[in-house]
């Protein structure tokens, strides 16, 4: 059995790197989602600030969730065509990533202008929301763990 701290094993696995860097986007945008919400109900600023920061960090760090997603499946498949749930997990991840810049677009324009965040942003941020878990139960099915 090789060892679990060995260097090789760790950063050139075939599919580690992705399977461990999705959750970072997932939980920065969720938690900015509910930190918009709380933002909204009590006014408080500071919340607004934990909102902007968290969904800036969450549209950076999907570029390299969809790079090693599109490493993963070069390495695993030899870049053979895809099909059925394996196609729907990277349409459904490149939405998501869209969906989770977009949310992060509104904020960022409102803040550059001063102005008042868009009400519609939260009917955005929850459909964000539900495709994102979406995409996470597809990859959890693909990994194993859903199923």
């Amino acid at each position: 059995m090789a060892s679990p701290y060995d260097l090789k094993i760790i950063f050139l696995a075939k599919h580690a790197q992705h399977v461990v860097l999705i959750h970072f986007p997932i939980a920065l945008f969720m938690t900015a989602v509910v930190f918009d919400v709380a933002a909204y109900w009590t006014k408080r600023h500071s919340l607004e600030d934990a909102t902007y920061y968290n969904l800036l960090v969450a549209a950076l760090s999907t570029v390299p969730v969809l790079a090693t997603g599109i490493v993963a499946w070069q390495f695993q498949l030899e870049g053979q065509t895809l099909k059925g749930i394996l196609l729907q997990h990277l349409v459904l991840g490149s939405i998501s990533t869209v969906m989770i810049c977009l949310v992060g677009w509104i904020h960022r324009s409102a803040r550059r202008k001063a102005s008042a965040l868009p009400g519609y942003r939260f009917a955005i941020e929850f459909i964000a929301i539900a495709i994102v878990a979406l995409t996470a139960h597809l990859g959890g099915v693909l990994s194993g763990v859903n199923g």
